[in-house]
């Protein structure tokens, strides 16, 4: 349905947006002299919902929306999305998150150099990738399997709803959203995961937007920045990738 051309734009654009807004308000929230400094977990969970919403829409005419290898392996494993156009879906997400996170630094650059300095500097690697409350590894992979779970697999019910969706014409297949209206109800059904299931680990739910953004904090040159924590980054890939797996087998068992 969709050309290789138009995947790999509309996957870049879409998932730049989506860590633009998710990135961004996690450095409003976290940075010295911003004005929603401290403004806390319920502004940084809407904040994403948001990014999914803008960066969905924005790419779903071109390449259906996935903006999360989750979600793309899900609906691999589901039947609708090629195998074979799974490499081309990732590898976009994977630079539209490394895009995101440089213009959200970009656009933050002062706070950065501020943070830096202040008496206080606050930790960056939050602003850019997720990290556990408790380091138990077995415990946040179980996070982010549940977690993800909690989004690719209603997502991929959403699917079923045959009605018009964004950029499509009567009688076309809808992609992963279903509709149109369903954009809106997964980027809820973001901000709910933040705030029921984020608590333990930040709810990555999405190996781009966290190894992405990873690798941008490591190679940045942000002053004291601290580590990029190498050791953690495993999880936020290995779960979302298993939850997404798993979605997709208990779709097909229920179809």
């Amino acid at each position: 349905m969709y050309s290789n051309g138009d995947i790999f734009v509309g996957e870049v654009i879409g998932t730049a947006v989506l860590i633009l807004f998710g990135a961004g308000v996690c450095a409003a929230v976290t940075l010295h002299y911003s004005k929603a400094r401290a403004a806390g977990w319920v502004v940084i969970a809407f904040g994403w919902g948001m990014g999914v919403l803008a960066g969905a829409y924005t790419a779903a005419p071109l390449s259906g929306g996935h903006l999360n290898p989750a979600v793309t392996v899900g609906s691999a494993v589901a039947g609708g999305t090629e195998w074979s156009k799974v490499p081309l879906y990732i590898l976009a997400q994977m630079v539209g998150a490394a895009i995101g996170a440089v213009l959200a630094w970009a656009l933050y650059y002062a706070q950065f150099a501020a943070n830096a300095e202040a008496d206080k500097a606050q930790p960056t690697l939050g602003i850019f990738s997720t990290g556990p409350e408790i380091r138990n590894p077995v415990a946040n992979l179980v996070t982010e399997i549940i977690a993800t779970v909690g989004l690719v697999l209603p997502l991929l019910f959403f699917g079923q709803n045959k009605g018009i969706g964004i950029g499509q014409v009567p009688g076309e297949h809808v992609g992963v959203y279903g509709s149109g209206i369903n954009v809106l109800l997964v980027a809820l059904l973001v901000v709910g995961i933040g705030l029921s299931l984020g608590g333990p680990t930040g709810y990555a739910i999405n190996p781009a937007r966290d190894l992405g953004p990873r690798l941008v904090h490591a190679l940045l040159p942000i002053p004291n920045k601290g580590s990029s924590d190498w050791s953690y980054s495993w999880i936020p890939v290995a779960g979302p990738l298993i939850g997404a797996v798993l979605s997709g087998l208990v779709y097909n068992a229920a179809f």
